[in-house]
């Protein structure tokens, strides 16, 4: 797998973000509120230098240098180089806001100069398939490229078109991510709309109780294959439904929670999760985004490599259950991120363990 997160780039980076747990995000320019500041969990921009991996993408946006870079770092983890790619990898992209600061600007171009004098290459960037074409170009893929937008399952819907490619032949192998930025504009919204706690802690088991959220950004890519030859690979589901999350080991098992503070109909989590199971939640290490599923699963990917689950950054209003408070303990054979929407239905993303015992 591959990482651009706000603790930096790559999977050592989310290893030690998770181990670490919370620390303050950081504060941005907000339009139009007191002191002008608003607290975003923010990816660094030393994280976002590599002159070989961004050469064909010296003109792109943040998000999709941000998109580049994770999966890049997913290929080259998995063995797959710019040379070898060829026709029979793909490439598949989630996102549920786009490029939407590079949408903005778009716009701004207009009021500003007109329809005749707004920057060309600005508009080819402002649409949301983009990333996926600049993936393409900087790996050498020239496999079937897609990209999913869509608020809460997106990654979800990708990972199993994903395998929907690998059953049927069409690849032996896919680059599936998800990216989200925060721009200037979002960061405002979020700033008057989701009212971040003044002390910049998203409390996840407040599950939709006025706690507020601080909204993050990020990329995280998987390179999947039908076999998962890599000794530390993991296989990776999806379900969709009421049950997508049932029967979970109390004893191997680990229940990750998508509750980042979005939303106020987050009380259902409380609901689903299940008792006597380990619980965590992580959106206090990412911010609350809607590419929150894809960051989850690269943590339960990492717990499964590690053999060893992580504690729960901001335990405040956890339920009586058994949350995740420690680092270490019993090794986890298999971990499922639920996700739920507005409208309470669920999806999950299941990982196990591959290697034998």
């Amino acid at each position: 797998m591959g990482l651009v997160v706000p603790r930096g780039r790559g999977v050592d980076a989310l290893g030690r973000a998770l181990e670490e747990g919370w620390r303050a995000p950081a504060s941005v320019e907000a339009q139009g509120l007191p002191g002008g500041q608003t607290p975003v969990y923010r990816v660094p921009a030393e994280a976002m230098v590599d002159p070989r991996a961004l050469r064909a993408a010296r003109r792109a946006d943040r998000l999709t240098r941000m998109a580049v870079l994770a999966a890049w770092d997913a290929a080259a983890e998995g063995g797959l180089t710019a040379e070898g790619a060829g026709a029979r990898v793909g490439v598949i992209f989630a996102t549920a806001l786009g490029p939407h600061a590079t949408t903005f600007a778009f716009l701004d171009g207009i009021l500003d100069y007109g329809q005749a004098g707004v920057s060309p290459t600005q508009f080819s960037h402002a649409v949301h398939n983009a990333a996926a074409a600049y993936i393409a170009l900087a790996l050498g893929i020239r496999g079937p490229a897609l990209t999913f937008t869509q608020f809460h399952f997106g990654f979800h819907e990708a990972v199993r078109m994903a395998g929907a490619w690998l059953a049927g032949g069409r690849c032996e192998a896919v680059l599936v991510g998800a990216a989200e930025e925060c721009g200037t504009v979002q960061a405002s919204i979020a700033a008057r709309r989701l009212a971040p706690p003044a002390d910049g802690r998203i409390r996840p088991f407040a599950f939709g109780r006025p706690a507020g959220t601080v909204p993050g950004e990020g990329a995280a890519f998987f390179l999947l294959t039908p076999d998962g030859g890599a000794s530390d690979a993991a296989r990776i589901e999806v379900a969709f439904g009421a049950e997508s999350a049932a029967g979970i080991d109390a004893e191997t098992g680990l229940l990750i929670l998508d509750a980042g503070g979005l939303s106020s109909e987050e009380a259902a989590y409380a609901d689903a999760a299940q008792a006597g199971v380990p619980v965590a939640s992580y959106a206090p290490v990412f911010g609350g985004t809607l590419g929150l599923s894809a960051f989850h699963a690269s943590a339960a990917a990492l717990t499964l490599r590690r053999e060893r689950s992580f504690a729960t950054p901001v335990p405040d209003h956890a339920p009586e259950r058994a949350l995740r408070v420690e680092t270490g303990g019993r090794p986890v054979r298999e971990a499922v991120c639920l996700r739920l929407d507005c409208a309470g239905r669920a999806a999950a993303l299941r990982l196990r363990c591959s290697r034998g015992r």
